[in-house]
């Protein structure tokens, strides 16, 4: 059974940092990718970030490419998302999302999800 489980948020001031972990248990040595996702109130879940665990794939949101970065610990079963120069508008619940096969990831049709970090940026 796959159990996702996002770890890192928290408060921090405008122009911070802050980097978020997610551990797969149970992942399945064929699982293709993670990806990370958040949610601010009153708005609609957003995509970030992904990165494949045995191929060379990395893509970005148009809204965090440059300040975000995802990597990945396939021995360890982690993906991080380091955060870096933080604004207010990145204040959401941060989750992780685990997908199996490249055909659902094209679709974006994740088959796991974290229960979600709140990271909050404000002075």
């Amino acid at each position: 059974q796959v159990q996702l489980v996002e770890s890192g948020g928290g408060l921090v001031h405008p122009g911070g940092s802050l980097r978020l972990s997610c551990v797969a248990a149970g992942r399945s040595s064929y699982s293709f990718a993670m990806a990370w996702f958040r949610q601010a109130p009153e708005k609609e879940r957003e995509f970030l970030a992904t990165i494949a665990w045995n191929i060379d794939i990395e893509q970005y949101s148009d809204s965090v490419r440059g300040r975000f970065s995802i990597s990945k610990d396939n021995a360890k079963n982690t993906v991080y998302l380091e955060m870096s120069d933080l604004k207010a508008e990145d204040t959401a619940v941060y989750y992780c999302a685990m997908v199996d096969t490249y055909a659902n990831w094209l679709g974006q049709e994740y088959d796991y999800w974290g229960q979600g970090t709140q990271v909050t940026v404000s002075s």
